[in-house]
């Protein structure tokens, strides 16, 4: 009983570090493959690949709650094992792309087959004991974060000889994990707990309607989207933060991602297991938001790198909240509407991830002093955007000690037993 289950939460953790490290992996290449579209027009690739992510986003934020439906109507292995798919053969058409328009549709698409990390969080709920589920939800959050690192570090290598590598790199893959789970993956939502699809509430706006319904989960969803809000400073100004505060070059930053990924799987790959039955769910969101709030503002008081530094193991425990807050959250419905629930988080994820690298780097441009002109601010103040998130994270902390206090957490239906 153990092996089927053990390679089917291996599927899970490897499509959800697939997901985030496809996402990385083309992120130093795009704007060079943009530009070779426009004679190596630097200006007009950027304004293009930030078209490009808005798009990404967008779509994520649109089907998120459809997928996560789906997956309640037809199986979690389906949803799962066609995102794959379609995820590889999405990247074999990029890396073909000899027109701008298919590297759009291309992108877009992407999009859309990545929704599925709804789908990947129900498979979790479906399979994990209630007083285990913690501990997978912090392994899917150390596979996030190691994505997070190592697929911007590999994609800058392999770039570096050809810009299409890293699609092609993604493409395999994904493709390659598709064949994995088509052998290993069992269904893990029973045929009589699948309900039909509600289309009123398999968008953004239904799902946003539906979790209003339910108040204590709505906070909890809140906690995630606020959190989720925060972790956008890391990708839209991290890089320029450092360069113009420390004078780091790429391999420094490259060094310093891979500390943060690094200490985020201990913490969520290891620590966990030893924390929970320490703290418990609710001091863990608590101690962890806390962590947070002190690590944002330390990066953002920093005067050196090595101060800096000195704050990565402190952030590091940020990671204990997050997966509490979906455990509990997976415990105030039943079996039939994970992939709801999931799909809904995910939707305010991704509508966190259109709007933070707008509101995130007008912050840092407005606080920092380019030559003898000062910003628009007037003052100078380069870690504004670590204070929102610390500040961001305050609220996120307020919320969690009001939502946790009540008694509206129930237990969890047994996890699906896999077959053999």
């Amino acid at each position: 009983m153990a092996e089927p289950r053990k390679a089917a939460t291996f599927f899970v953790l490897i499509t959800v570090f697939i997901d985030v490290f496809s996402f990385g992996l083309i992120i130093p290449v795009l704007p060079h493959l943009i530009a070779d579209f426009y004679d190596g027009d630097q200006g007009k690739a950027a304004t293009v690949s930030g078209w490009l992510s808005a798009g990404y986003w967008t779509l994520q934020f649109l089907f998120s709650p459809l997928i996560g439906a789906l997956s309640d109507r037809f199986g979690r292995r389906p949803v799962l094992l066609a995102s794959n798919l379609a995820i590889g053969f999405d990247f074999i058409m990029m890396a073909l792309a000899t027109a701008m328009p298919l590297l759009y549709v291309g992108r877009l698409i992407s999009g859309l087959v990545s929704a599925n990390f709804s789908t990947a969080a129900a498979y979790i709920s479906d399979v994990t004991a209630p007083e285990k589920r913690v501990q997978a939800y912090g392994l899917m959050g150390a596979a996030f974060g190691m994505g997070f690192v190592v697929g911007p570090a590999l994609g800058g290598v392999l770039g570096h000889f050809d810009p299409r590598l890293p699609f092609w790199l993604a493409a395999a893959m994904s493709i390659a994990n598709f064949l994995y789970g088509y052998f290993v993956l069992p269904e893990s939502l029973k045929p009589e707990l699948r309900v039909p699809i509600n289309f009123a509430r398999a968008n953004p706006f239904g799902a946003l309607k539906w979790l209003s319904e339910k108040p204590a989960l709505f906070g909890l969803i809140g906690i995630s989207f606020l959190s989720s809000f925060a972790h956008v400073v890391y990708p839209s100004t991290f890089v320029m933060y450092a360069d113009y505060r420390y004078g780091w070059g790429a391999i420094t930053v490259g060094l310093t991602l891979g500390a943060v990924g690094v200490f985020a799987a201990i913490v969520q790959g290891g620590l966990i297991k030893r924390i929970l039955p320490l703290l418990g769910e609710r001091r863990m969101i608590l101690v962890g938001l806390a962590c947070g709030i002190t690590g944002f503002t330390g990066y953002g008081l920093a005067p050196s790198g090595a101060w800096f530094w000195a704050c990565l193991p402190i952030m590091a425990f940020w990671g204990l909240a997050g997966p509490a807050v979906m455990s509990l959250s997976t415990r105030l419905i039943g079996p039939s509407e994970q992939g709801r629930l999931q799909g809904a988080t995910n939707c305010l994820s991704s509508l966190a991830n259109i709007a933070g690298p707008v509101i995130f780097t007008q912050l840092f441009n407005g606080f920092i002093h380019t030559g003898k002109e000062s910003g628009r601010f007037g003052i100078e103040l380069p870690g504004a955007g670590f204070f929102l998130a610390a500040t961001l994270l305050v609220v996120a902390l307020a919320l969690a000690w009001r939502v946790t206090r009540a008694k509206t957490v129930l237990p969890a239906p047994q996890a699906t037993e896999l077959p053999l």
